[in-house]
């Protein structure tokens, strides 16, 4: 829907802290953050060091600007984050032969071994939101296509 065309008729109490979407979201974003540091301290992961290394277990070797491109972060994030884990001794960084401005970051066998300890990430966060597999499903689809539509109107003019 293009808002600029559709005045929306609000009512007043749209402005309270509590009825605000985005708060919900913010809110359960910390939350969620907060149970990820709690579930990853054992692995001595980040939540964004988790997510680098959810890209390389479904596919190993790959480049940086791959990683970037699923995580939707830049390489000036990125990097840093890759160089902890490699000093943590989890994945490996080298030049591609065809073309040494592409870096291929690559997995270690203990970075390989820690995934099997790590499934008990997705199974701990299912248990603590007391939901259903179908119902966190059912929700990540819908979050999913919020993004897709906040992303298509935050390319507007």
């Amino acid at each position: 829907m293009d808002t600029q065309d559709t005045p929306l008729k609000l009512p007043a109490t749209a402005q309270l802290l509590d009825h605000q979407f985005c708060f919900s979201v913010y809110a359960t974003s910390l939350a969620l953050n907060k149970l990820y540091r709690k579930l990853l301290r054992p692995l001595g992961l980040t939540y964004p060091q988790y997510l680098v290394m959810l890209v390389l277990w479904e596919q190993d070797e790959v480049t940086v600007s791959d990683i970037g491109a699923r995580l939707n972060l830049d390489s000036a994030t990125l990097t840093p984050l890759l160089k902890r884990l490699e000093a943590q001794g989890l994945l490996k960084r080298a030049r591609a032969a065809a073309d040494e401005r592409q870096v291929i970051v690559s997995l270690t066998e203990a970075g390989r071994a820690m995934k099997a300890p790590a499934r008990q990430v997705p199974e701990s966060l299912l248990c603590a939101s007391a939901c259903s597999i179908d119902e966190l499903v059912t929700l990540k689809r819908e979050l999913d296509t919020l993004r897709e539509r906040f992303a298509k109107e935050a390319m507007q003019p």
